[in-house]
């Protein structure tokens, strides 16, 4: 793998990443020639003035896509932090290119920078409905609710052409097997024919991520994600559908969006959210420095009051991993973000939390693909 992390740091139109950095399980670190790139601008403009002025280190970064075959599809945790014990990832890598991202260090497994390359470097389970069929078929497998959009959006745009998540939803139907989903995508609403039956029996809820409802911010904290009417838009649809809906103000981001919390909370009471919740920024791992990144080129003035906000919420440390810290951290500011989710919650008639428990009682083990009858 190559990793130039001394190239120039500078925004790509519809990225949320400013280069690559090197996982933290890389061996080796690969450096741009900037002599060559140098001499590079410098042919450029002898081409043409106009080639000179449109000229980039990086002019365009393109999406891979590759399948990949997966061993097992259920993952299973224990978090007290996590209001799930089972989850569902369908793509590895998410082209919505959100900047404060906690998955992105999961890239540095696949010996793949958690920079650009989480953006533009995608796979999907392209055997995932056939692997949940065969889960949920095992004698011993005890209904839980299973949580899509817990690491990436399970609606990205690759969902578009793959249609994992929807494979993924038939087979719950199938079973009727209950699930919640988290997206920020309006390809959610493709599916509402099967959400709409499933909603009526108690078997799904969805979290519509909204973190702005400024379009300057959204376009480059999550450049490829849908517009802050748009989300509004979708839970409004989902809630006409009766499908059971909620608001994730997430992240909370010191000097960025903060301001917005209140306003995120009604204007989606508005649209039809009976439920919230809320995150902390995390910056696990390699996440902090493309932040930081990210903050030195969109926000230069306020950078450090920013990053020393988060630290202040974090016990002096940029992240936090201890259970009961991660998601709301600790301290004055923590504890004034808190206050406030609370206060509006209860001005707006949000419930806190995950809503109404779903139904586990209708599961019903059905004849695989494979599988004969009794008789």
């Amino acid at each position: 793998m190559l990793i130039a992390d001394n190239t120039p740091i500078q925004a790509i139109k519809g990225r949320g990443a400013l280069k690559n950095i090197p996982g933290r399980f890389a061996e080796q670190r690969i450096d741009a020639d900037l002599e060559a790139l140098e001499q590079q601008r410098q042919n450029t403009e002898a081409c043409s003035a106009q080639a000179y002025e449109s000229w980039e280190v990086i002019p365009t970064v393109r999406t891979e896509v590759r399948a990949e075959k997966a061993r097992s599809i259920i993952s299973r945790n224990q978090s007290p932090d996590l209001p799930f014990s089972q989850s569902i990832n369908p793509y590895q890598g998410c082209e919505h290119g959100c900047i404060y991202c906690f998955a992105r260090p999961t890239h540095s497994y696949w010996d793949l920078s958690p920079g650009l390359d989480f953006e533009t470097k995608l796979s999907y389970k392209e055997n995932a409905a056939e692997l949940l069929e065969q889960a949920l078929a095992k004698p011993k497998y005890r209904c839980q609710p299973i949580a899509l959009g817990t690491n990436t959006d399970p609606y990205q745009p690759l969902e578009r052409e793959q249609r994992v998540t929807r494979q993924i939803l038939e087979v719950l139907q199938r079973y009727r097997h209950p699930f919640t989903i988290v997206t920020k995508s309006s390809l959610i609403l493709r599916d509402l024919d099967l959400l709409e039956v499933m909603a009526r029996q108690q078997l799904c809820s969805v979290r519509i991520s909204v973190t702005t409802l400024e379009n300057d911010l959204k376009r480059t904290l999550e450049p490829r994600t849908a517009s802050p009417r748009v989300r509004l838009k979708m839970i409004r649809e989902l809630n006409r559908a009766g499908v059971p809906v909620g608001v994730l103000a997430a992240p909370v981001i010191p000097k960025i969006n903060d301001h917005e919390l209140e306003q995120i909370l009604e204007a989606s009471r508005d649209a039809g959210a009976q439920t919230a919740a809320y995150i902390l920024i995390r910056l696990p791992h390699e996440v902090k420095p493309l932040f930081e990144q990210w903050l030195s080129e969109h926000y230069p003035g306020r950078a450090n009051h920013v990053m020393n906000l988060i630290r202040q919420s974090r016990g002096g440390k940029a992240y936090d991993a201890s259970f009961g810290q991660r998601m709301v951290g600790s301290g004055y500011y923590a504890d004034m973000i808190a206050q406030r989710f609370r206060v509006a919650c209860s001005r707006l008639g949000l419930q806190v939390g995950e809503g109404g428990k779903l139904n586990c009682q209708l599961f019903q083990k059905t004849n695989g693909p494979d599988q004969l009858t009794l008789f």
